[in-house]
């Protein structure tokens, strides 16, 4: 089987990317961060998603994205804008953008890959219902490729490396669907910016916003245990 590095995060879309990756026939090595989020408990998923789905390997590494700020992910002084809170859209990138969480995770990702003789990554981006990421964008994964491409010994030796993006063009209710079809057991996924220390998801925030408009376009009950 080709093998693949799948960043899988405990949330929604990369659970499906998952499984998407493992039914087109690939061996799965899944890569998780604990980067200083507020929303932890996410990691505590992915463990469950990673052993449920029997991924050839697990890892976990640790970064400390907190020590540049910049993010209410990673900010406890900035607080998780609620969804109702259009203000935010309305100046462009909102404050749940962690800065280049992206690039840093694709490029450790990349590492991994090299090392595994791997030459698939898989990661969750969404470019319709993103909330206005910049590193959510096709065009950052294209660009991203072709440095993957140009500064590995792969990708100089002729191993075309690639990046993978299945879910990029796809609604929220179509990537539901999806993993609906493919057996995915979303009541182990976490997508709320700030759950409790048991999971517990808020119901306010712009993440359980479009998780929750999903799930009700996508005709299947919401499994998410909510705090409000």
């Amino acid at each position: 089987m080709r093998k693949a590095v799948v960043l899988l995060s405990g949330g929604l879309d990369s659970t499906t990317v998952l499984a998407l990756a493992q039914v087109t026939g690939y061996d799965c090595y899944a890569l998780s961060f604990d980067y200083g989020q507020r929303h932890n408990f996410e990691l505590e998923a992915a463990a469950v998603i990673a052993t449920q789905a029997r991924v050839a390997a697990h890892k976990v590494i640790q970064l400390d994205l907190g020590a540049i700020g910049g993010s209410a992910l990673t900010d406890p002084d900035i607080a998780v804008p609620q969804a109702d809170q259009s203000s935010e859209v309305a100046t462009g990138i909102p404050l749940t953008y962690v800065p280049a969480r992206n690039t840093i995770f694709l490029s450790l990702a990349l590492g991994w890959a090299e090392v595994l003789d791997a030459q698939n990554i898989f990661i969750g981006v969404n470019a319709v219902d993103y909330s206005g990421y910049p590193d959510c964008r096709a065009e950052f994964i294209e660009a991203f490729e072709r440095v993957a491409n140009l500064a590995t010994k792969a990708g100089v030796e002729g191993q075309q490396m690639t990046i993978h993006t299945p879910l990029i063009t796809m609604s929220k209710a179509e990537i539901i669907q999806a993993g609906t079809e493919l057996g995915v057991d979303y009541s182990c996924t976490v997508s709320c910016y700030s759950a409790d220390e048991v999971g517990r998801a808020c119901g306010r925030c712009d993440a359980c916003h479009l998780r929750a408009a999903g799930f009700e376009q996508a005709g299947f009950p919401d499994p998410t245990p909510y705090l409000s």
